[in-house]
């Protein structure tokens, strides 16, 4: 708009109010269409990103009921978890097992003797060979740096050392050098040798075929467990292989204490996974209905009413649920028969105690009534995965609406430069008509004047 102008000061016309009126009414007839164009696409992109939202959402819950390894789901239970815990995949077999852990493995550590000086305590110089199993470094320990601190650092540092951590432990006695393999088991034992020097690293030799002068405070040792009878040895407190598809977690150990491990259906994983499917399509169809709804009392309507979109997406969802899976036999080939219904108002509801039993009956023919390739969570997810897809209806839909935006916003910067140009010419106008006001008030003026000089008749 054109700057701020000083109202007639020649006919005391006020030329501002006047432009501004006539401005303003003129933009509020052109900018209604413009508003009114702007308010429908927004609405309607928000209504497309609840839409994305609640699709995308039914989608994750789809994800893994397409997977038949899902409907065979395994759970691990012991029946001491202060002695173990335990894991089962889709590949573990049901059944018992008695598991006797015998002893934990444990990583090597040992410790020098007490220096009495703490950290700055000097030991010696020379050369460390350092060997944890198949692995083995050297550390050089100069003369000028051969403290405890300085050996403890010049083993953390060295470059490859990749299976001892060093310490420092101060006690009553003084200072010692912890020395602990970073990982468990017989096969990670620490062995240390020290050569040159001034010899006084050899208080930190360890070699169990020679000489020890560390103590040894826990020994390099395996866990070892008896399941059903049969020992089974890890390097760690985790064994993962005696067992196909189960994974036992030791952690207390205990000579001649038997405790079971059962392996069988998970069914309430399986459960938790129908009911999400359920929810979730609920969810989204609770959405479609909004968007789409009309109300009467307060005659304000969805902001996808009536759109052809939204019906395509309800009539897709609702073949998806109700066609028949192909293939199938037996008494589970709809979800009816395993406790999933449509209520009066197109929501599911499911009946956990039915869905169970069937779960307990025959869990295959669960998993291909929602896993197979026609299977109702396959073919759902297909049709949803479609809808969001780059290039599908929605999404273009979407970028139609983001162009009319885009739109908008050039039509309301035209509008406001007509608008400059519309004030300029009112103002034009108006300064015009006071000039002639002003005018003819000083011809007026005059007039007067004269005419009150005339003499008057037989004066």
């Amino acid at each position: 708009m054109a700057g701020i102008q000083a109202s007639g000061v020649g006919s005391g016309l006020d030329i501002n109010s006047l432009v501004s009126q006539l401005v303003s009414a003129e933009n509020a007839s052109r900018s209604a269409p413009i508003l009114r164009r702007e308010t429908a696409a927004t609405t309607k992109i928000s209504a497309l990103g609840t839409l994305k939202g609640a699709l995308g959402a039914f989608k994750g819950a789809l994800t893994p009921l397409r997977n038949l390894d899902v409907f065979s789901a395994r759970k691990a239970t012991s029946a001491d978890t202060d002695r173990f815990t335990a894991t089962a995949t889709s590949a573990a077999a049901a059944g018992n097992y008695d598991v006797e852990v015998l002893n934990l493995a444990s990583a090597h550590r040992l410790a020098s003797n007490p220096y009495l000086d703490g950290a700055g305590a000097e030991v010696g110089y020379g050369s460390l060979a350092i060997s944890v199993g198949d692995e083995s470094f050297d550390v050089d320990i100069a003369q000028d740096a051969n403290t405890l601190e300085d050996i403890r650092d010049a083993i953390n540092n060295a470059p490859d050392n990749k299976g001892v951590q060093a310490t420092l432990l101060n006690g009553t006695e003084g200072t010692r050098l912890i020395l602990t393999a970073r990982k468990t088991g017989a096969e990670h034992a620490i062995k240390i040798v020290a050569s040159g020097g001034d010899g006084g690293l050899a208080a930190l030799d360890y070699d169990p075929s020679g000489t020890m002068n560390l103590i040894e405070k826990d020994p390099a040792k395996d866990a070892l467990v008896k399941i059903s009878g049969f020992e089974v040895s890890s390097s760690t407190n985790v064994i993962d292989k005696a067992i196909e598809g189960v994974s036992i977690n030791l952690l207390k150990a205990e000579t001649g204490v038997k405790t079971t491990l059962n392996i069988s259906f998970d069914t309430a994983s399986v459960t938790t996974r129908i009911q999400t499917f359920v929810t979730e399509y609920n969810n989204m169809q609770a959405a479609v209905a909004k968007l789409g709804s009309y109300d009467a009392a307060s005659k304000t309507a969805g902001p996808l009413l009536g759109d052809s979109l939204l019906r395509s997406i309800e009539q897709d969802m609702r073949r998806g649920l109700t066609n028949p899976v192909t293939g199938l036999t037996g008494d589970y080939s709809v979800l009816a028969s395993v406790g999933i219904t449509t209520t009066a108002t197109g929501a599911l509801e499911l009946d956990t105690t039915k869905l169970t039993q069937a779960l307990n009956d025959d869990p295959d023919a669960v998993a291909q009534l929602f896993g197979s390739e026609n299977g109702v969570a396959a073919r759902l997810y297909a049709q949803v995965d479609a809808r969001l897809a780059s290039g599908s209806d929605l999404d273009s839909r979407n970028s139609s609406l983001k162009r009319d935006l885009d739109q908008v916003a050039d039509d309301k910067e035209a509008l406001a430069l007509r608008m400059e140009q519309v004030e300029a010419r009112y103002r034009k106008q108006f300064t015009a008509l006071d000039s002639l006001l002003s005018q003819l008030q000083t011809t007026s003026s005059y007039l007067a004047q004269q005419l009150a000089n005339v003499p008057k008749a037989g004066g």
